[in-house]
């Protein structure tokens, strides 16, 4: 099924209004628990956990609530468009899938994301790389984490993805499942190619910290300006380049 190019305003303002309010929402949980992390007490707490299931899903809620806060602006334009085919489709009698059947599945992706996330930090924390804010106390670790994902963003399998991603349109057209189980689908589709896109860049949170605000903040806008800027897809090569520079000099002055 061919995408609507266009959505009523009222519709519109509806999408809109409901990613940024989720979105903001993620990121107000994140500014709490940052600054609970930041007191005293906090920072103690962190330096005695151990890796009880109590923790391990207290850091997996945080994976999670992350992934929405960071990845939620970058997919709108698709979503936008998938909400427009559904209002098209209603209009003729043909009602399809809600538009949050679609976002569910999109977000499922990173939510699986988020627990092997969270395993890789309680191994990086039980090996003794990372410190209680989560931030690569090893030099190696750090420069290999920067010049794995300046690497990636050179690789055929970072561009195919991010084609998808940078092509809303194509995606609707290409991809359209009927149904509510098929748009569920299609936002497990549209997130994986999202995951392909970002899973390296989502690694450099263990370099400039988990629970560093702005490190968070500069990595989800580097997301969304690398799929919605005309030459986004080639700034993230260049950025991939200064990110190898970034990796060797910082492995080198680690040895």
């Amino acid at each position: 099924m061919p995408p609507a190019p266009h959505l009523p305003r009222r519709d519109f303002w509806a999408v809109i209004l409901s990613l940024t309010g989720v979105t903001l929402l993620s990121w107000a949980y994140l500014f709490s628990l940052a600054g609970d992390m930041s007191m005293p007490q906090g920072m103690d707490a962190m330096q005695m956990a151990s890796w009880t299931p109590r923790y391990f899903l207290m850091m997996f809620l945080m994976w999670a609530i992350m992934m929405v806060g960071m990845m939620l602006p970058s997919v709108t334009p698709t979503v936008l468009i998938y909400a427009a085919v559904a209002r098209k489709s209603a209009r003729q009698g043909t009602p399809v899938a809600p538009t949050s059947v679609f976002v569910s599945g999109y977000l499922a992706v990173w939510i699986v994301f988020s627990v092997f996330a969270t395993l890789l930090q309680m191994g990086l924390e039980r090996a003794g790389l990372l410190s209680p804010m989560m931030v690569s106390k090893s030099s190696i670790l750090g420069a290999a984490l920067l010049i794995l994902a300046g690497v990636y963003q050179w690789l055929p399998l970072k561009d195919k993805c991010l084609d998808h991603c940078r092509s809303p349109v194509d995606f609707i057209s290409h991809h359209w499942q009927s149904g509510t189980l098929g748009a569920f689908k299609m936002g497990l589709s549209h997130g994986g190619y999202c995951l392909g896109c970002c899973w390296a860049l989502m690694a450099l949170l263990f370099v400039g910290g988990v629970m560093n605000l702005l490190w968070i903040a500069l990595i989800a806008l580097f997301v969304l300006l690398e799929k919605i800027l005309p030459l986004g897809d080639r700034g993230g090569r260049v950025s991939g380049i200064l990110m190898i520079i970034t990796g060797l000099a910082i492995g080198f002055m680690g040895t």
